[in-house]
């Protein structure tokens, strides 16, 4: 990249520090400014309150004041009242007596009225006084635990502003404008890096907004000397450090060396037919299967013993000649049983 977005990109990352390291103070002093804030709307209360009291002690003082002028003017009547030589006189007294007596019952009625302000204001005051009290420990309890953290983020902050400033003016003053102008817009978040989506397409996008862009715009970041600013959020893009040019420029694939032929596989030696006799589904001459079970009825039995040999021979030409034609049925079934099966 050119010096200019060099220079930029430097004051992004500076920024991006200051902006972590204020968060990370205004976290930790969350509580801390809402106990502060608490104690100030308190205090504010309290000073109203007590203005408000000190208005209304003055107005029952004023009608105190008020009742025992009245009370003097009254005694001041009566004694004149007393010294009068006509009747004309002492009824004029009289009235002016007892309208005294009533301007004095008024002044008394109000004045109780302001007393009883004065309670209430006096309660709503102590409760006001008891809850400043409760705010105060909490807020200079909390200090006393935080303290130590954010004296250490706020010196944190302190180092980060001098590089700040540094990294501003080396950005040339045509940068500055749309930096700033960024910045405003995005809360601080003036610029986006370069991304590839996929690696196998020489396709490019913000990093912020995901906006699919030009294919030349890394060319001309990574050869001009020119901001480049994304078409949709507006922020300037910059080459990140993990997309050099070997991996941003799409390289055409090698040409891969021809596989040598595999060898010709030796031919197998074809297999031996099987007889059509134990072929699955070969005809069975129905001649020669009742045959062979006439054979395998007729194979010589085992020895007999003697008495079994006995009663052999002491039986009449009639049994044998039924026992032969019976033994030949039984085979004849037998050889069609084993061609309905085979069937």
């Amino acid at each position: 990249m050119g010096p200019t977005n060099v220079a930029l990109v430097k004051l992004f990352r500076v920024d991006q520090d200051l902006l972590a390291a204020q968060e990370k103070f205004d976290t930790a002093a969350r509580s801390v400014r809402l106990l502060e804030r608490r104690v100030t709307e308190l205090s504010a209360k309290v000073q109203s309150v007590s203005s408000a009291l000190k208005e209304q002690q003055t107005k029952v003082a004023s009608f105190e004041l008020e009742i025992k002028s009245r009370d003097e003017r009254i005694e001041k009547l009566r004694t004149q009242q007393q010294t009068a030589h006509t009747n004309k006189e002492y009824q004029a007294f009289l009235t002016e007596i007892n309208t005294e007596k009533v301007d004095k019952g008024k002044a008394e009625d109000e004045a109780m009225k302001a007393m009883e302000s004065v309670e209430r204001t006096s309660a709503e005051l102590k409760t006001l006084q008891t809850q400043l009290a409760e705010e105060q420990a909490k807020l200079a309890e909390t200090q006393g635990q935080l303290g130590g953290r954010l004296s250490e983020l706020q010196a944190e902050i302190d180092r980060i502003k001098p590089l700040r400033q540094e990294a501003y003016d080396a950005v040339p003053m045509r940068g500055r404008v749309v930096y700033e102008r960024m910045a405003d817009r995005h809360d601080g978040d003036a610029m986006a890096p370069l991304e590839k989506p996929d690696p196998r397409y020489e396709e490019y996008g913000c990093g912020t907004c995901n906006m699919t862009l030009v294919v030349d715009v890394y060319n001309r970041l990574h050869t001009r000397d020119e901001t480049v600013a994304c078409p949709n959020c507006g922020r300037l893009l910059f080459i990140p450090a993990d997309l050099p040019p070997d991996v941003a420029v799409h390289k055409p694939k090698e040409e891969k060396a021809p596989r040598k032929p595999r060898a010709p596989k030796a031919e197998k030696a074809p297999k031996a037919e099987k007889p059509e006799s134990l072929k699955l589904g070969a005809k069975i001459n129905r001649q020669t299967a009742a045959k062979a079970v006439v054979e395998s009825v007729n194979m010589e039995p085992e020895a007999e013993t003697p008495a079994a040999e006995s009663a052999a021979d002491s039986s009449t030409p009639e049994e044998s000649t039924a026992d032969s034609a019976e033994s030949s049925v039984q085979a004849t079934a037998d050889a069609d049983t084993v061609q309905g099966q085979v069937g």
